[in-house]
């Protein structure tokens, strides 16, 4: 939760819908990408565990999975986070051409509860994109630099 004074983006902030790159793009994470964001989470809970972000604790990924109709849930608060411009999580996916593209992925921007002025950013891949993800982060960083209205020092993202 953003400090009451000051809000996670300014209201004026356009908030980036889309980042492309070699490979892979992001996209918001909604409840249209349940059945291919529970199967890349899923299939890769220990890989995903281990990635730094997630190895230090969190309870995310469950190591006994969740259902799909709890990851709905959890897809539908994200996507209502985004709107309210709460926290904004975006799906990490296949660059194709053509078709819904696979998940391979997932990036979290989120407010540090205890530091409301530090930005929180989480990324996985799946363990069979794992080549993907020290590209992912620094496409990441990059893009943060770019289009976000967030200090370098403000940003909490573990290095690959």
């Amino acid at each position: 939760m953003t400090d009451d004074r000051q809000p996670f983006v300014p209201d004026s902030f356009e908030v980036p819908r889309a980042l492309h790159a070699d490979g892979f793009r992001l996209e918001p994470l909604d409840a249209g990408h349940n059945a291919r964001d529970h199967a890349a989470w899923s299939g890769s809970i220990a890989h995903i565990r281990a990635i730094p972000g997630f190895d230090g604790g969190g309870g995310w990924p469950p190591p006994e999975g969740m259902s799909a109709e709890a990851n709905l849930a959890d897809l539908v608060r994200h996507a209502r986070d985004f709107a309210e411009r709460r926290a904004f999580t975006y799906s990490v996916v296949e660059d194709t051409d053509g078709g819904p593209a696979e998940v391979i992925g997932c990036l979290y921007l989120h407010p540090d509860r205890e530091r409301p002025r530090r930005v929180r950013v989480s990324s996985w891949v799946r363990a069979d994109r794992a080549h993907l993800d020290a590209p992912l982060y620094r496409a990441v960083r990059a893009w943060l630099r770019a289009d976000w209205p967030f200090d370098d020092d403000r940003v909490d993202y573990a290095a690959r």
